[in-house]
């Protein structure tokens, strides 16, 4: 068992990373305040680990929440029937939101527990390896709007997060896959040495290796850690973890959120990013070449849909980084560094999406 300090002074919280985690009584009590529980999972989710968890606490009152799958969900109305839940069970601010599940629950309910009386504690339980790597740890909560992907929402910090790694076993390949896009991420923003490492265990990750998930969500998460305590809001450093979010949220609103996980959206702006990251001469081919690689070796996404560059335009200028109506971006000035910018040839930008949108 690994764990992991997220240091934001009295916000401060622990990540707990390891092997039987949802049956481990010692590790729930100490972690997971509150008399009263509701536990927030989806269709998929519950089938597996509900019984698991819930079964784990004494002398607790625990409530649920089933919510449906899929990202096309995280939506208002699905908020509120967590807020539904909370009000039914008379859940009082001493209550505690336990959020079940991959990072589409883990999103919808820290909004609700953020909103609820206007802020209760919930404890991030992430079962997918994209939230165990990433969505869980920062206090990013918020759900998607037609108009753009996580416009409505809040930053309130979980209590704790648990990821229980056994719970990978039963992941779909393609969830495996979309998880392993954010740790490459972290590798080209931060982390040239994750990226080698990438590169050389691939094979190991793809095969469920136990160690080596765990090296790399455990590196993940003390990635995002730094990053977060250094800029909890996102006002400066925090954004390089956006590294090719802008161009994949365009992709996941431009197709209703229901064609590519968040991972694959992620994979595909990456390369776009790194592309207009060599057009303006701060990167070379070859590195640009090498996360086309090993995104390749992922069985990630290369070769992202014909959504058209004015569509993709016009959907990248709901993005939260845009500031007095300059789009910002993500770009590499080489592997383990990143600049957020809004300085660069718009042509440069205009031959990007013409090649890769149509």
């Amino acid at each position: 068992m690994q764990t992991i300090e997220v240091d934001l002074g009295a916000s401060s919280y622990p990540i707990t990373i390891g092997p039987g985690l949802l049956t481990d009584r010692e590790v729930l009590d100490a972690q997971i305040p509150g008399r009263d529980l509701l536990v927030v999972t989806n269709t998929t989710v519950a089938k597996l680990y509900l019984a698991k968890l819930t079964t784990s606490f004494a002398q607790r009152r625990i409530a649920e929440c089933i919510l449906p799958d899929g990202e096309q969900h995280k939506t208002l109305q699905t908020a509120g029937w967590v807020f539904d839940a909370l009000v039914a069970n008379k859940m009082n601010r001493d209550a505690t939101v336990l959020a079940l599940g991959g990072g589409v629950v883990g999103d919808i309910a820290g909004f609700a527990a953020a909103s609820y009386q206007r802020g209760i504690g919930y404890v991030q339980i992430p079962t997918t390896l994209l939230a165990q790597v990433d969505s869980s740890v920062g206090g990013k909560t918020g759900v998607n709007h037609p108009g753009g992907k996580n416009l409505i929402g809040a930053f309130y910090q979980p209590r704790a997060v648990i990821a229980d790694t056994d719970t990978l076993a039963t992941l779909p390949d393609r969830e495996l896959k979309s998880g392993l896009a954010e740790v490459i991420k972290h590798g080209c923003v931060w982390d040239p040495l994750l990226f080698a490492w990438l590169e050389r265990n691939m094979l190991q990750l793809l095969a469920r290796d136990v160690a080596a998930l765990t090296y790399a969500i455990g590196r993940s998460c003390e990635i995002k850690a730094t990053v977060v305590a250094r800029d909890e809001r996102e006002q400066d450093l925090r954004a390089i973890l956006n590294f090719g979010h802008t161009f994949g949220h365009a992709i996941e609103a431009a197709t209703n959120f229901d064609t590519y996980l968040h991972g694959e959206a992620v994979a595909l702006g990456m390369i776009m990013a790194a592309d207009l990251s060599q057009r303006m001469g701060l990167i070379d081919a070859a590195v640009k070449d090498r996360l086309r690689d090993v995104l390749a070796q992922t069985g990630l996404p290369t070769e992202p849909p014909r959504i058209g560059a004015a569509k993709a335009y016009e959907l990248m200028q709901m993005d939260k980084k845009v500031l007095a109506g300059a789009v910002r971006l993500v770009l590499l000035e080489k592997l383990g560094r990143a600049i957020v910018t809004d300085q660069y040839p718009k042509d440069a930008l205009e031959a990007t999406l013409t090649e890769y949108f149509g």
